[in-house]
């Protein structure tokens, strides 16, 4: 049995070099995932800005109505049929590298998530913060910036921190529009060994250890605002 094992395990990492398929899938993944939480987070923040101040002033009424329409649609269908529209569609008569493409789905994906963490932060915040803002002569957006939007952050980090570890996970469908990223590349693998066993179950332990080590983050961070809260 040992020497079974070693010899797949050889045969799927060791030979023509496979093992590079799984390191260069990897940082694809992470290149993907950290540059689209960037982007979302961007676009989250904008719409949650539009949606909070319609809601608390009645201002911006189409911004808002537009807005609503992105979560609407963003939050209604698969991420894997936005990655295949914006691929085969929306870019369908320009080259452009998959990678960036992945980047643009994932991102406008995770942008609408969010938005609603962001938006519900700061809609949590009491109204007599606002009250106590407008006392000392701020106008609304003096009041968001110096008032509000600290206390929002501070309350909304875990969350956009665990919509980091989803997005991570959701990039696993990259390979759709032929991106080689981590799950891609443990199929490659498969399909050279015609073995599923090593590959999949490897890509299975990579993106637990990942996701594990992002969980333990996560919890250090909620301890830390806790401890700063008493």
């Amino acid at each position: 049995m040992w020497e079974t094992f070693k010899e797949k395990f050889y045969e799927s990492f060791i030979v023509e070099d496979r093992w590079k398929y799984i390191t260069n899938g990897l940082r694809t993944t992470l290149i993907v995932t950290f540059a689209a939480v960037i982007l979302g987070i961007i676009l989250g923040f904008i719409v949650a800005m539009v949606r909070s101040t319609h809601d608390k002033t009645g201002k911006l009424k189409l911004s808002n109505v537009l807005c609503t329409i992105y979560l609407t649609v963003i939050r209604g269908t698969p991420v894997v049929v936005q990655l295949l529209i914006i691929n085969f569609i929306v870019f369908a008569s320009v080259r452009i590298n998959t990678i960036y493409v992945a980047i643009l789905a994932f991102g406008i994906n995770s942008g609408a998530y969010v938005a609603e963490i962001i938006r519900g932060g700061i809609m949590s915040i009491d109204q007599g913060q606002f009250e106590a803002g407008r006392s000392l002569g701020f106008n609304y957006l003096q009041t968001l910036r110096y008032i509000i939007l600290p206390q929002t952050i501070k309350n909304v980090l875990p969350s956009l921190a665990n919509e980091f570890i989803v997005l991570l996970k959701e990039t696993s469908v990259a390979g759709y529009i032929a991106l080689q990223d981590l799950t891609k590349a443990g199929d490659i693998i498969r399909s050279r060994t015609f073995d599923a066993y090593f590959s999949l179950i490897s890509v299975a332990l990579i993106y637990l250890v990942m996701v594990m080590g992002f969980s333990y983050l996560v919890k250090l961070l909620e301890r830390r605002l806790q401890k700063s809260e008493r």
